[in-house]
């Protein structure tokens, strides 16, 4: 995704391996859809990786320093595009869990409202 017209995804690192059978998607992968998804995003600097006798992932590194690995273990190429898609589209930022379902600055006294209050 761009924040402020600048796409965040600065390097996608794929690795995989030469002869596990768990990276023969990712071997299709970077057969069929890899060269036109580098050719679609020209900004984006793709590197593979042989690494022999790991799973096969995706790692995203963002311009704020900050790295997201996708295992793509077993998957077929389209799923693969779909995850590679998903990691430029992204921002890069910590997921951060919500203590609540609603956030404010000066919660009620009275309780948080529900449909079971008996009047």
């Amino acid at each position: 995704m761009a924040l402020r017209g600048v796409w965040q995804l600065q390097k996608l690192v794929v690795n995989y391996c030469d002869w596990g059978g768990s990276s023969r998607g990712i071997r299709a992968f970077m057969e069929t859809h890899l060269p036109a998804f580098r050719e679609k995003n020209p900004h984006l600097e793709v590197v593979t990786e042989l690494v022999r006798g790991q799973h096969p992932n995706l790692k995203g590194i963002y311009k704020n320093h900050n790295e997201r690995v996708v295992c793509v273990r077993n998957l077929p190429p389209e799923d693969i595009l779909l995850q590679a898609t998903r990691l430029r589209n992204s921002l890069g930022r910590k997921v951060v869990k919500l203590r609540t379902r609603h956030v404010t600055k000066r919660p009620s006294v009275q309780g948080t409202w529900t449909t079971e209050l008996k009047m």
